[in-house]
């Protein structure tokens, strides 16, 4: 004989347990999270489109990019250029899709050298109990009294334009953001009692930092890294606004903007190209860092 519903809800009243929400598996759980918002999946097709662009520019490139006199200086957008020129006669087109390697070299390797630093900085300073955890802190605070973008713009001021000095002063402006949130996860996660259980069974402090420090700190730091990725892409911009960030005639999209500027009225295109890649650029990092939050956030897991 079968029970029906209103059976099964009367028993569950009665002995005053609730049904159990059912469970899927993570994975699941990711992807649904993920792609239900419709900004995140625009940002991953951004984001594709970049890396794509960056991969293959060499055969999407219609002219050298760094060649000058392909055509005429400040030539407008036509069938032989769709961008126009530059003031050199290099095509612009060419020089856009070759600003998407730079953008993602820059911002890649900053933030990932940064992150293991920070990271490896902040588990080091939360896990010791002895003079570590001031010393490094400390010194993680003297670097956060200045804006990121204005210590790497010191940084890159001081050691010159080029895309390696770009990248360290990138590098060091990260590295206390990340280490003041890793420092942080694992003064939460220390006190747990698989760590301690750890300790009780001799296990080394690496190997307790590695094994299970670690995993429980890294998914809030990924969806740092994904948002720092297009703060990084913008501060190299930035730099290379001023002229201090890659040397000519390297192809990077804020001097794009920086030399084109100053003829907005007469090829307006010039300087609206790369400041729409810069933009859509960190937009859609930002959008896909805010869905990797909603997606490992652990009050949803296991839960439709």
């Amino acid at each position: 004989m079968s029970v029906g519903p209103a059976v099964t809800g009367e028993v569950a009243s009665v002995t005053g347990f609730e049904e159990a929400p059912p469970r899927i598996s993570e994975w699941k759980r990711f992807r649904r999270v993920f792609f239900g918002r419709g900004m995140v999946v625009v940002g991953c097709l951004i984001l594709l489109c970049v890396f794509l662009t960056a991969i293959f520019a060499p055969w999407l490139a219609p002219y050298d990019p760094y060649k000058p006199g392909v055509g005429d200086p400040l030539e407008q957008p036509g069938a032989r250029h769709l961008l126009g020129t530059d003031l050199l006669g290099r095509d612009q087109l060419s020089r856009l899709i070759y600003g998407a390697r730079t953008a993602l070299l820059v911002g890649f390797i900053s933030v990932l050298a940064g992150a293991v630093i920070g990271i490896s900085l902040g588990i080091a300073a939360g896990f010791s109990r002895g003079a570590a955890n001031p010393l490094i802190m400390r010194l993680m605070d003297a670097l956060m009294c200045f804006p990121n973008i204005l210590l790497a713009l010191v940084i890159a001021a001081i050691l010159g334009g080029s895309i390696v000095n770009v990248i360290i002063a990138l590098t060091v402006s990260l590295i206390p953001t990340y280490a003041r949130v890793a420092c942080g996860l694992t003064l939460s996660v220390r006190e747990n009692d698989y760590v301690l259980a750890a300790r009780l069974m001799g296990f080394g402090n690496l190997y307790i930092m590695l094994r299970h420090i670690l995993p429980n700190v890294f998914p809030p730091i990924m969806v740092l890294v994904t948002m720092q990725l297009g703060a990084a892409i913008l501060a190299e911009a930035g730099l290379s606004f001023l002229g201090i960030g890659i040397e000519p005639p390297g192809a990077a999209w804020g001097a794009m903007v920086s030399d084109a500027y100053q003829y907005m009225m007469r090829n307006p295109v010039l300087s609206i190209a790369p400041g729409l890649a810069i933009m859509l650029t960190g937009f859609a990092f930002n959008m896909v860092g805010d869905g990797l939050r909603d997606a490992v956030d652990p009050r949803l897991r296991g839960l439709l």
